[in-house]
């Protein structure tokens, strides 16, 4: 069994993700039972904390960035020439409303609580792994979208929730007997295991996300796709002596 994980750069364009889905494709041939952690496309989770930030202040300049990041999202879907079954488009519409009418609350009460901002963040990755199990269906191969956070469970310190292992891990375990396939897995969120509300893991979760998940299911090999060779000390893009962290911890 293998788990894999995409940051937001390797799925940030229609092209890249034909490129990560080349990669399942060629993986799925020789392992049937494929896990698969995708980030938010690139550059979309820090759009959508822009957005409610002016959403918070009443700035009605958060609708045009709002528009813009749909019509992305929009874009993306038609490049990858996803068939509009029925089905597809309710929940693409159904989720660009909610994720809508969140942000029209937020500007109206000129408020946007750490529990909310987890819940609209989360609008990242539930499109995205989506997406991406629809547009392997298109190309033959079997792949069965999975939302973590009915798997995750966590306190409700939202922001950096704190994962409950003994149920998360029982949660996942029941994920063994799934039949062959791609399971395309939302990175970075959870769910509060007391009232079920949206949590998130904090920046650069999802890779926690394909951890936990690897280790409930006993995988095999646990990968790590990303433009960088590990955790490094700093930025490599300012820092040109910047080198990988041979080991370290989550909460590090």
């Amino acid at each position: 069994m293998l788990v894999m994980k995409f940051g937001g750069s390797s799925v940030s364009d229609a092209e890249r993700i034909r490129r990560v889905c080349d990669i399942i494709i060629n993986k799925y041939k020789t392992d049937k039972s494929l896990f698969v952690v995708v980030s938010a496309f690139g550059g979309i989770t820090d759009d959508l904390i822009e957005i409610t930030n002016l959403a918070a202040e009443n700035n009605p300049g958060y609708l045009l960035l709002l528009d813009r990041l749909i019509e992305r999202i929009n874009n993306i879907i038609s490049e990858l020439a996803i068939p509009q079954s029925s089905t597809f488009v309710q929940e693409i519409e159904e989720n660009q409303d909610a994720l809508r009418n969140v942000l029209f609350g937020v500007a109206l009460i000129q408020e946007a609580s750490q529990k909310t901002r987890d819940y609209i963040l989360s609008f990242g990755e539930r499109n995205s792994a989506f997406i991406i199990s629809r547009y392997l269906n298109t190309v033959e191969v079997s792949s069965t979208y999975i939302d973590a956070r009915k798997y995750i469970k966590t306190d409700n310190t939202f922001g950096a929730a704190v994962v409950q292992f003994e149920q998360t891990n029982k949660n996942i375990e029941s994920l063994r007997s799934l039949k062959s396939g791609v399971n395309m897995i939302t990175g970075f969120i959870g769910s509060d295991m007391m009232s079920d509300r949206t949590t998130t893991l904090g920046r650069g979760g999802s890779d926690y996300t394909a951890a936990i998940f690897a280790a409930a299911l006993n995988a095999d090999v646990l990968e790590i796709w990303t433009d960088v060779s590990g955790v490094l000390t700093s930025d490599p893009r300012k820092v040109k002596k910047a080198y990988t962290i041979p080991e370290m911890t989550y909460s590090e």
